[in-house]
């Protein structure tokens, strides 16, 4: 794209370009978005699919990245040296509103490395780096997985074990990472190692890891939902070139910063509708269907849920705000994935009570035991990006600032 269309022609160019290759969504074609009893009623916090389903999807979604980036859709916001479009964000929003009218593979495997991981190395990440790495991940060429949570050390980063030696010019990384989503799946892994017995948050180098290289071993973690979204792994004297350190040596802190603004930032932008596993169509459904709506205390209930769901949805719409006027992500985003936890656990809360016993036995019957996925999987989100504790210390400290406990 040398000259800048009009955004009126870029969506009509976008919108024919879909039209030739995918069909229309169901939602564009009449037919109603929800309605109770129809297509499949599975709810999930986590995306836990089987393996032939995960690996069909990803092979969708590869061919489905490389096709926007050979048309110029791939990276609109991106920069033009690294093979982005360079045009501004409203075209960016502008082509996924008009790719929700197309039934696309979307970029569900994609969210950690485009949303986290290619970020970061834009920010932080040498020349070579960014020309070798960032057109990879938005062709859809590479996955990336972030390996920060260790067995003993989640949401205190700077306490993390795994350890990186120099020697010469590689560096020798040993150790265990935990609740990896996408490693499986993973091409990179943006890692943060101890480098150093300097003091803590200056003794952290952060490095991209080659997930397929000897001494890297992924093993799926099963969760109390029955599913394996996550996984540990597992690295043995793993080598990676001093060419792949992410920033300086004892920068990693600085690093990890960065990419966990970027995790929360992209948590939180589901916070209404719960990670858009649900609809309040879906939720007001159930409370029909157990014959509640008359009930004034139910119906107050429904009310509360649906009010903390639009203030996260407010809530949102300002960090979106900031972000189009090119503001990065602060130590607020926070408020966002806090939100989203409270939205979480409040609506788990609310549908056990209409279930009652039918939340933990499965009768078979449309649209009740599926929430049981909700019940047991939001207390997983009080930890993922950052605990629900760190976070409000951080709020509190970095934007009220708030006095630290002596």
């Amino acid at each position: 794209m040398s000259e800048r269309p009009s955004l009126e022609e870029f969506t009509a160019a976008a919108r024919a370009w879909l039209a030739e290759r995918y069909p229309v969504a169901a939602a564009d074609t009449g037919k109603r978005r929800f309605v109770w009893g129809e297509g499949s009623d599975e709810i999930r916090v986590f995306a836990e699919p089987d393996p032939s389903s995960e690996a069909d999807a990803v092979d969708a979604i590869r061919a489905w990245r490389a096709g926007l980036w050979e048309a110029g859709y791939g990276w609109i916001t991106g920069p033009t040296e690294y093979g982005g479009a360079g045009l501004p964000a409203a075209y960016q929003r502008a082509f996924e509103q008009v790719s929700r009218q197309f039934d696309v593979p979307g970029d569900a495997s994609l969210t950690i490395g485009l949303g986290m991981i290619a970020p970061t190395i834009l920010q932080h990440g040498t020349e070579e780096q960014k020309q070798r790495y960032l057109p990879a991940l938005y062709r859809g060429e590479k996955i990336a997985c972030q390996l920060f949570s260790e067995p003993g050390a989640g949401s205190d980063l700077a306490s993390i074990s795994t350890r990186a030696v120099r020697d010469g010019d590689v560096w020798r990384i040993s150790g265990q990472k935990v609740w990896t989503s996408g490693a499986h799946l993973s091409d990179i892994g943006e890692i943060i190692c101890r480098t150093s017995p300097e003091p803590r948050h200056k003794n952290l180098t952060a490095f991209l890891v080659d997930m397929h290289a000897p001494g890297v071993t992924v093993r799926p973690l099963r969760q109390m939902t029955g599913g394996a979204a996550f996984n540990e792994v597992f690295l043995d004297d793993v080598v990676v070139p001093d060419t792949d350190r992410l920033g300086e040596v004892g920068e990693g802190w600085t690093i990890a910063i960065t990419t966990l603004a970027n995790e929360r930032n992209s948590l939180g932008s589901s916070s209404f509708g719960g990670v858009g596993i649900l609809s309040t169509d879906r939720l007001a459904g159930l409370v029909r269907h157990q014959g509640l709506d008359d009930d004034p205390a139910v119906r107050q209930q429904f009310g509360e849920v649906v009010s903390h769901l639009r203030a996260a949805r407010y809530v949102n719409e300002v960090v979106g705000a900031q972000a189009r006027a090119g503001r990065p992500p602060g130590a607020e985003i926070g408020l966002s994935k806090i939100a989203l936890s409270d939205n979480l656990r409040r609506l788990g809360d609310f549908v056990s009570e209409l279930l009652g016993p039918e939340v933990a036995a499965d009768t078979g019957e449309w649209g009740t035991y599926a929430w049981s996925s909700l019940v047991l999987g939001a207390p997983g989100f009080r930890l993922g990006g950052g605990t629900d504790e760190i976070l409000k210390n951080t709020v509190a400290q970095r934007v009220l600032g708030l006095p630290r406990p002596s």
